[in-house]
């Protein structure tokens, strides 16, 4: 019995022993193999001790510093330096200013930490002298296929833009405009006041008159009146402005103030349509107060692949010393843009306004859809009124060329020698409806359900200037070729 005894405890002794040393080993072995990670955590984060601008000819260091998503003297995890950087040059792009801006990290030094960024920029051209040639119908659709491609329809004139003017991304516009529409026009935007780096301010005068007018919609098309014995039929002038907020990178506050006093001829309000600015009157003046609630964090807002975009926008018409015309609405709009690898990107888009004065409105307070941007694809011939809308867009889309043209001394302007430019086949659809509680009977596509899809061609040059070609359906069975541009001035 002693036996067996010491043997047992010779053997539970032999086996804890060994049971020690492996754990020992395994614990050591452990520590070895994370030894550089625990080297790497001491470095898992950096400071910013520099940013060195390059290439900003024009443009104040301020204003690029504005829409970066860090500063010296930030302490940054190294996980999150990269998708700053990458946020960081989709925001400068985003400022119109730039045709390039390339952020790289220099002077890593790995015992301190500290790094320096560089950016390198290529400024766009800012002054555009324009000689307006335009159409002056809703969309080149219309006036190719229903007006007869008449150069009576047609506005000239000149536009003067100056993107930049002090370096600030201050926008100044002037419009001496004639033809179809007489349109003098002046605005100015200038987003950052003083040293503030968030407070903007803004204002602009507008006056026009025309000799025709589409006075009315009938089966959702717009009846239009010319009268040789009024030599005008519609004037219109315009005094606003208002101040703007930014708040951080991505949010956006913005209120404005306008006044209008519009005009029409007699034989629009006695004859035609009493109800263009309601109970036969031919003046209409009025106050408006507007205020704008947005969340943009689109990579490029002209044309985005990523990212999502938010917004909530507030009008009352008729506030203080005119009764001539009262309605309060809000119009709410959501999108959301996904990326599937480099060359695939699907969005979504959904908007929609309610009018809270639920009583009749003029004619003028009732445009719903088919009136830029508010179209459907495939009712590009069609409006819609109503007090109140709902659509949606979406589409899926598949880049077919990605190149940067370079036209070398082709191009007098250097700016523009490098042109860059992205090809993408599109797949669309869209849904949306209008309700018309008063003026359905005229507005015949309204009140009801509309389809609209197809296929089209896009092509962005710049960034921000897209040509679109495209092949649309409708519910009613109806399909054909539309053109649809967009340039961001």
């Amino acid at each position: 019995m002693v036996k067996i005894k010491s043997f047992l405890y010779d053997l539970s002794s032999y086996l804890f022993c060994k049971t020690l040393k492996n754990i020992m080993r395994t614990f050591f072995l452990l520590l070895f193999l994370s030894f550089p990670f625990l080297v790497f955590s001491q470095n898992d984060y950096v400071i910013i001790t520099d940013v060195l601008i390059n290439g900003n000819k024009k443009t104040k260091e301020k204003t690029i510093l504005r829409e970066l998503n860090f500063a010296v003297g930030d302490t940054i995890p190294t996980a999150d330096l990269m998708p700053l950087v990458q946020r960081s040059e989709e925001q400068v792009l985003n400022t119109g200013l730039f045709s390039k801006a390339k952020i790289n990290i220099k002077n890593w030094d790995t015992e301190t930490n500290q790094i320096t960024v560089s950016i390198d920029l290529r400024e766009m051209w800012y002054i555009y002298p324009f000689y307006i040639f335009e159409l002056a119908d809703r969309n080149f659709n219309v006036w190719w296929q229903e007006q007869g491609r008449s150069l009576k329809r047609v506005n000239y004139g000149g536009r003067f833009v100056y993107t930049n003017l002090t370096g600030r991304r201050d926008l100044l516009k002037a419009v001496v405009q004639f033809g179809y529409t007489k349109k003098f026009e002046l605005s100015y935007n200038l987003p950052m006041i003083a040293n503030s780096r968030n407070l903007g301010v803004f204002a602009e005068i507008h006056y026009s008159n025309r000799k025709e007018i589409a006075y009315i919609t009938e089966k959702s098309k717009l009846l239009f009146k010319k009268q040789a014995g009024e030599p005008l039929l519609l004037q219109r002038f315009r005094v606003g402005g208002g101040v703007s907020y930014r708040q951080g990178a991505d949010i956006y506050h913005t209120a404005k103030i306008i006044f209008s006093d519009n005009w029409i001829g007699d034989t629009i309000s006695q004859v035609l349509n009493p109800d263009y600015f309601l109970n036969s009157r031919n003046r209409q003046r009025h106050f408006t107060l507007q205020y704008d609630f947005t969340i943009d964090k689109r990579d490029v807002k002209a044309y985005p692949k990523s990212g999502n975009f938010l917004s909530i926008f507030l009008q009352k018409d008729g506030v203080g010393f005119f009764d001539d015309v009262s309605t309060f609405a809000a119009t709410g709009t959501y999108a959301h843009y996904f990326s599937f690898g480099k060359k695939i990107t699907f969005g979504a888009k959904l908007k929609g306004r309610y009018t809270f004065t639920r009583e009749e409105q003029p004619y003028t307070h009732v445009s719903a859809l088919g009136y830029l941007p508010n179209y459907l694809r495939g009712y590009e011939l069609y409006v819609m009124d109503g007090m109140d809308y709902f659509y949606t867009k979406s589409h899926l889309r598949f880049q077919l060329f990605n190149r940067e043209i370079n036209w070398g001394k082709y191009m007098f302007i250097p700016q523009f020698r490098l042109m860059p430019v992205k090809v993408y086949f599109a797949i669309n659809n869209d849904i949306g409806y209008a309700n018309a509680p008063f003026n359905g009977e005229r507005s015949t596509l309204s009140n009801q359900w509309l389809w609209g899809r197809g296929v089209g061609l896009d092509f962005v040059v710049f960034h921000d200037k897209i040509w679109q070609f495209e092949y649309s359906f409708n519910h009613l069975g109806e399909h054909g070729f539309f053109l649809h541009f967009e340039f961001s001035f």
